[in-house]
């Protein structure tokens, strides 16, 4: 009798299953018998074999059932694994975000949507920010004021999704989200006397390359801050504004060299280079001063003074190799600086403030006749200011700057080798730390005076 023929043939994977079970049942009821000291003749085998064909059938049922749906559910699940995968670049996510509605207002937690990034752009999971004087400028309606507007221009995070012709970025790359691209080729570029890219330029419009958002509330565009908004769960930029950090640098380091530090530091090299023995004037000790004492440092400056109306930040810069300190509350500041330079003024004079239209006639004053040099860093709601210009006429030289003159894909590198070799001490700028729900605290403490760097925690 052939025990397993019962109906519609099966695969063979589901025949060894059940015939293992079968062959156990009939084991273990002989054994049982054998146990119980029943005879052969005691059994029924015609009930036996009607109770197995039976046990079979409700065997092979469960089995088959079972299969099928283990076969089904990886089916389903391979395939959903898929769909969210893709989902993840092709849909809109919800995010919380930092929104500031009004010029001069609090920013406000919203939840917006993100859209998900174009062709060339990537999303990005944020990680920690930072705050740098611009934001604060930015909330106030500089350079233009766009409302509702999400600030930020600082932070590090992790790749969410890319667009389809991304190259060299992919999902999971810890970044840095930048306002500056360098595509290379542009006669900007290619000069490589600029970091003002063409084809990737600054950008003031609140939007996009393409013109447009890819942030919304309640289907109301929300603008960017130049391209970046980083008091953001999630962001969208092009790849080429979206520099790959090395993970020998500490991630909570990252939004330090995004702005203002390595704008500073940069200048002393890029936008002028400080020779050995120059005597050089920094104006604002916070982070953009202090990387441009580090820069100076390393360039071998003779004398480098640091002046702030804060007493308390020379302690700081001391620490990053200034020279002398002067407090500029007492006189004006040329006189100051020709006092301590023997009545012949700085060859490098760095204007770091938030004032510039109060300060820059005296900074160019400060500068040695002939050949002395004023670089302006700082920025300041107050676009337009008199100068004087008779003493630029005597060999004096005023130069604006971005960025120090940094470019992101060239030059940027080598500042994070040092940083990696401790050669930069990016762990004396941070000061305070705050989660991103208390962003607010964040600007309030940029205000203290000894306050250098705030870290935002997502």
């Amino acid at each position: 009798m052939n025990l397993l023929y019962c109906g519609p043939i099966i695969n063979n994977i589901e025949i060894n299953i059940i015939w293992c079970i079968y062959m156990l049942f009939i084991k273990n009821h002989i054994f049982s018998c054998q146990n119980m000291n029943f005879s052969c003749q005691n059994i029924n085998f015609p009930t036996l074999y009607r109770d197995l064909h039976v046990l079979y059938i409700y065997i092979y049922i469960y089995i088959t059932a079972c299969l099928k749906q283990f076969y089904l559910l990886h089916i389903i699940i391979s395939r959903f694994d898929f769909t969210i995968m893709n989902s993840s670049n092709h849909r809109v996510i919800t995010c919380k975000c930092a929104v500031v509605w009004k010029s001069g207002e609090e920013l406000k937690i919203e939840e917006i949507e993100v859209d998900p990034p174009k062709s060339t752009e990537v999303r990005i999971k944020m990680i920690y920010a930072s705050l740098c004087g611009t934001d604060v400028l930015c909330c106030n309606g500089f350079p233009k004021p766009l409302f509702p507007r999400i600030p930020g221009h600082e932070g590090v995070g992790a790749i969410e999704s890319v667009g389809e012709s991304v190259k060299d970025l992919k999902e999971g790359d810890i970044v840095m989200p930048h306002f500056l691209g360098e595509c290379g080729d542009c006669p900007n570029c290619k000069s490589k006397r600029s970091n003002l890219c063409h084809k990737y330029p600054l950008n003031f419009s609140g939007l996009l390359l393409d013109g447009t958002s890819r942030m919304s509330i309640n289907g109301q565009k929300i603008y960017h801050h130049v391209s970046c908004s980083t008091l953001s769960e999630y962001i969208v930029l092009d790849e080429n504004y979206v520099i790959k950090v090395d993970p020998r640098l500490p991630i909570e380091h990252v939004p330090f060299l995004c702005c203002a530090f390595t704008t500073g530091f940069g200048a002393t090299w890029k936008d002028v280079n400080i020779e050995k023995g120059s005597t050089v004037a920094v104006l604002g000790l916070g982070g953009v001063g202090l990387g441009v004492v580090e820069g100076a440092r390393q360039k071998e400056a003779t004398k480098i003074i640091g002046m702030d109306i804060h007493e308390m930040k020379s302690e700081k810069a001391k620490i990053y190799g200034i020279t002398d300190f002067i407090n500029i509350s007492e006189k004006s500041i040329s006189e100051l600086i020709k006092d301590a330079t023997g009545g012949l003024g700085v060859d490098y004079f760095f204007e770091c403030t938030d004032v510039p239209q109060l300060t820059i006639n005296e900074a160019i004053q400060s500068t040695r006749m002939g050949y002395g040099t004023v670089i302006v860093l700082g920025a300041g709601l107050v676009l337009d200011w008199q100068m004087s210009y008779v003493p630029l006429m005597f060999g004096r030289t005023l130069k604006g700057s971005i960025y120090g003159g940094i470019r992101t894909h060239t030059d940027l590198p080598s500042i994070i080798d040092k940083c990696i070799r401790k050669e930069i001490k990016l762990d004396e700028l941070l000061t305070h730390e705050v989660s991103f729900n208390d962003v607010n605290k964040a600007f309030e403490y940029l205000k203290e005076p000894n306050c250098v760097k705030v870290l935002i925690k997502f």
